[in-house]
């Protein structure tokens, strides 16, 4: 990732964040199960509205396994461990802007989109948390597993999606306190960057290159765009044309269009084969303001686009004020 050499990041709002996710964990260390004590103690059932109707779950559930980027990030930040996690594509391991202890042993059930249910199966878990666009057509092999709860999408919705998965894991006394820190935090980003009307003059793209796809220019309905929006920086015209708000997708040819006051890149896959040195290497590149000026920033893909969740969010709030704030 490329840093502001004249700034070191702000570290400490990041660090109250992750404070209460040690809270949350309610103890020294998370245990391989999670806590019995969410909003009240013992066992029991509850009631769950998901995608897919009402589901009974354990009030407490112990063994939970998450099948895509927002699952764990919410497991996480929640100071829960889950007992099985899938995986990106490309990935290998656990993003790394994840506390290590929060994952550590942490079995992989395959890649997101592709699960192994036996796998899964093994782990013997009591709640399963995913969403339709992953697993819809898994939905009854799951449920056969475990109480699933799946959330309608993901991405844009991240922040209704935790909601449900607090719900789910029985801890939404914990998650009201923790959106209520990132709301504290993103307002505290937005002043660091001058206030309101200065940080909303800054037009912020986010470009991500993507082995054997368009290079894609964020628009406004992900997850990355609603943190934009949260820490109130503006947007050019462009992320406008965006598909459904998601993005608007070029070539290197049209690489110029993603030009704007500041640009953050990151890339999904290999480089070479998501066209980064053909597109970053052209006179196009070259001649987009945010370059001439030095004012492009390259990103964890794992963080700024799949951390899809509160913990990641946290992050990427410290990454805009460092590169950012004067």
């Amino acid at each position: 990732m490329n840093r502001n050499p004249r700034r070191r990041p702000r570290r400490s709002l990041f660090l109250t964040a992750a404070a209460f996710l040690a809270a949350a964990a309610l103890g020294p260390s998370l245990s391989a199960c999670t806590s019995g004590s969410g909003d009240g103690p013992g066992g029991g059932t509850h009631l769950v509205r998901t995608a897919m109707g009402e589901v009974k779950v354990k009030k407490h559930p112990q063994r939970v396994v998450v099948l895509d980027t927002a699952e764990l990030d919410s497991a996480v930040t929640l100071g829960i461990r889950p007992v099985g996690a899938t995986r990106a594509d490309t990935a290998s391991g656990s993003p790394e802007h994840l506390p290590a202890e929060s994952v550590r042993g942490t079995e992989d059930v395959g890649r997101i989109g592709v699960p192994d249910l036996e796998a899964v199966a093994a782990l013997k878990p009591d709640l399963i948390l995913t969403n339709k666009d992953r697993d819809a057509q898994r939905y009854d092999e799951l449920s056969k597993i475990a109480p699933t709860v799946m959330t309608a999408a993901t991405g844009h919705p991240w922040k209704d999606n935790f909601r449900t998965h607090a719900e789910a894991l029985g801890r939404t006394s914990e998650a009201r306190k923790v959106v209520a820190a990132y709301e504290t935090h993103a307002r505290e980003v937005t002043e660091a960057l001058g206030g309101t009307e200065r940080a909303a003059a800054l037009k912020v793209n986010v470009v991500r290159f993507v082995e054997g796809a368009a290079i894609r220019i964020y628009g406004r309905k992900n997850f990355i765009g609603t943190v934009l929006q949260d820490a109130g920086v503006g947007r050019p015209d462009v992320v406008d044309r965006a598909k459904d708000g998601f993005s608007y997708d070029v070539g290197p040819e049209q690489i110029d269009q993603a030009d704007a006051d500041v640009l953050f890149t990151s890339v999904y896959g290999d480089p070479d084969r998501a066209r980064v040195p053909r597109t970053t290497g052209s006179a196009l590149w070259k001649g987009m303001k945010a370059v001439r000026e030095g004012r492009t920033f390259k990103v964890d893909d794992r963080l700024w686009i799949q951390g899809i969740g509160y913990t990641a969010a946290n992050r990427i709030l410290d990454e805009l004020r460092a590169h950012l704030a004067d």
